[in-house]
């Protein structure tokens, strides 16, 4: 087995393991916790959490060579549509403990799953219930603004949702990350059409969108969105 930095993405690895594929990984910060049954490894004394682009949208836009990923350690990010964790978790090893993590989620039962089998072991998570339709109502727990959001909420109006969480956490310059779910915007357009759609309610709210790739084969219907404002 052997283990690199990402030549592109800060505290983010590439595993090789013995049988030759490669896969990508973080450095686990709850050591000997795993999140959602993905293996654990340890190379030259460092653990290693496999990310599986399978269950995470964000490992998937990597494999698809997304331009950037803002998240970088010590940032603060706004994370809506946490669920139970599996990759708001990688994203808390990426920022590290001097950074911290916002884990918005309205369903119950994922968060009583954060709240139980991932914040416990991470200080740098906080987790919130509600409903990121209504930032001004968890506004009391976010200390300052934030360097990132990364959005992943199966909303009809993603891009509207993440603007208005945006125009009161996001700081100036920031950049977020839009996870479009086709679906659940409108079953009756294709995907690539809801795509163009939300880049056009990210830039009328003053975003520059910087790319968008689709994320097929490991999400279908699906594209991420990287913009700054």
């Amino acid at each position: 087995m052997d283990v690199k930095p990402h030549p592109q993405f800060p505290q983010i690895y590439i595993v090789t393991l013995d049988d030759g594929n490669q896969r990508l990984a973080t450095r686990n910060l709850a050591l000997g916790r795993s999140v959602y049954g993905e293996k654990l490894l340890r190379h030259e004394g460092v653990e290693y959490r496999l990310w599986d682009p399978f269950r995470s949208k964000l490992a998937a836009a990597m494999l698809k060579n997304i331009k950037e990923v803002p998240i970088k350690p010590t940032h603060h990010v706004l994370y809506l549509g946490a669920a139970s964790g599996t990759t708001a978790s990688h994203v808390s090893d990426i920022v590290g403990e001097n950074g911290h993590v916002y884990c918005v989620e309205f369903a119950s039962r994922a968060i009583r799953e954060l709240v139980n089998n991932v914040c416990p072991y991470r200080v740098n998570m906080t987790p919130i219930l509600e409903d990121a339709r209504f930032p001004e109502k968890y506004a009391l727990f976010i200390r300052g603004k934030v360097d990132d959001i990364y959005c992943d909420i199966a909303q009809p109006e993603q891009a509207k949702i993440l603007a208005d969480n945006a125009d009161l956490f996001l700081k100036k310059p920031g950049w977020v990350m839009l996870a479009v779910k086709a679906q659940s915007i409108d079953v009756t357009k294709e995907p690539s059409e809801i795509y163009r759609r939300e880049v056009k309610v990210l830039e009328s709210r003053g975003f520059t969108v910087e790319d968008v790739v689709h994320l097929e084969p490991y999400d279908k219907a699906h594209a991420m969105i990287l913009a700054k404002k």
